[in-house]
């Protein structure tokens, strides 16, 4: 997939379209993932030897390493045809203005949703008690 990313703005313009064929289903899921992309630039002896000095050397490398941000729809190629996979990489340079419209995207595309219905659920487990603590009853007396 080196190669295939999308530049930042088709990116956001893909993930407002997998955000708005999400809602207009009524459900499904928008797998969101980010990383710090690196091209294998050190070996296992000086890492090694940075880990004896700094145990936390990789949090600050000695030049900024740039962003990969995933997105999914998180569909199995088996059971559907439609899986959509995107992916940018972000600059250091551009962290901040991405970040910015990232939140702004992500947070239009999640006021669609709606709060879990939990009251079925309560009352399923009010009814097992219920029931659980007759049976317990009838065989103590028998």
């Amino acid at each position: 997939m080196p190669g295939n990313h999308l530049s930042n703005d088709e990116f956001f313009t893909q993930l407002v379209g997998l955000f708005e064929s999400r809602q207009k289903k009524g459900h499904g899921s928008v797998l969101l993932t980010q990383k710090r992309l690196t091209q294998g630039e050190s070996s296992a002896t000086t890492s090694s030897a940075k880990a004896a000095d700094d145990p936390l050397w990789d949090l600050h490398p000695p030049h900024p390493v740039p962003i990969i941000i995933r997105a999914s729809n998180g569909k199995s190629k088996e059971r559907r045809p439609d899986k959509v996979k995107l992916s940018t990489v972000v600059q250091p340079g551009d962290l901040d203005a991405f970040y910015t419209r990232y939140a702004e995207v992500c947070k239009s595309g999640m006021q669609a949703l709606k709060k879990r219905d939990r009251s079925k659920r309560k009352k399923d487990k009010a009814k097992k008690k219920k029931a659980g603590g007759a049976g317990t009853d009838a065989e103590k007396k028998a």
